[in-house]
């Protein structure tokens, strides 16, 4: 009796442990496609200017086509004006900003914040979002994060997926960057998802430091993602970097949970 008792107990983890690695691969194959589906019914603001070093313009020409390839409906901007717009602003599920080194004004700012605290999700890379507004405060606090140094300019750094089970990442591995490692101040409560550990060559006292690089948070009602990738545009010919924005948005928009 005991022996079968054993034998059933057995059969059923087993049989447990099978449905649950079939769950991972499904959901880790299913992640995989996820950027080539349909999407519609999804209004998006994709904002952009500031510093012309961080090539905005070619980064839109790299989302906007894709974002309106999969269904969404996607009004592009050159002015932060766009968040003073409050017919635009109350139609939107995700706002793109890609606006690096820049001033806002109180108005542009308020409307902004006060859209994603009442709902409006918020995405964004590099210094188009991490870098915008220096003298912002609450604006960052929306973001989780703000850009101080990125030591060595250019150079070679591995990025780690720290949060595997994550649909953003999930069936991603470790992948090498050659571009700025930003170094940044970032609110401990965001959830992150990938990191970068520094070396020390160009700024000894940092050496070993681990920095968040991609993650998500919540501000309000409103999603926020940010990926620190993304310097210029040929960052974004890194699969795993492309892929990660492109999931991220997707989650802003509430497509991904």
């Amino acid at each position: 009796m005991q022996f079968r008792y054993r034998l059933i107990k057995s059969l059923f983890l087993s049989i447990i442990l099978f449905l649950l690695l079939k769950g991972i691969v499904l959901t880790a194959a299913d992640a995989n496609n996820l950027t080539e589906r349909k999407y519609p019914d999804k209004n998006v603001l994709f904002v952009w200017g500031g510093w012309e070093g961080h090539e905005p313009e070619q980064c839109k020409d790299i989302f906007v086509p894709w974002m309106r390839e999969i269904g969404f409906d996607v009004v592009v901007s050159t002015s932060l004006d766009s968040y003073l717009d409050k017919d635009l602003m109350d139609s939107l599920d995700l706002i793109i900003q890609v606006f690096t080194m820049s001033q806002i004004s109180n108005e542009q700012e308020k409307a902004l914040l006060t859209a994603v605290k009442n709902g409006v999700n918020v995405a964004g890379w590099h210094g188009g979002l991490g870098d915008a507004f220096r003298m912002n405060t609450e604006y960052q606090f929306m973001v989780g994060g703000q850009w101080v140094a990125h030591p060595g300019g250019v150079i070679d750094y591995e990025v780690n997926i720290v949060k595997h089970d994550d649909p953003i990442v999930q069936g991603l591995n470790d992948f090498k960057m050659h571009s700025e490692q930003y170094y940044m101040h970032v609110d401990p409560g965001v959830e992150v998802l990938a990191t970068t550990t520094f070396n020390g060559d160009h700024a000894y006292w940092i050496d070993g430091t681990v920095m968040p690089v991609v993650w998500k948070k919540h501000y309000g009602k409103g999603r926020i993602f940010y990926s620190s990738l993304g310097h210029v545009a040929k960052d974004f010919d890194v699969p795993e970097a492309l892929e990660i924005m492109k999931r991220g948005i997707l989650w802003t928009a509430g497509i991904l949970e």
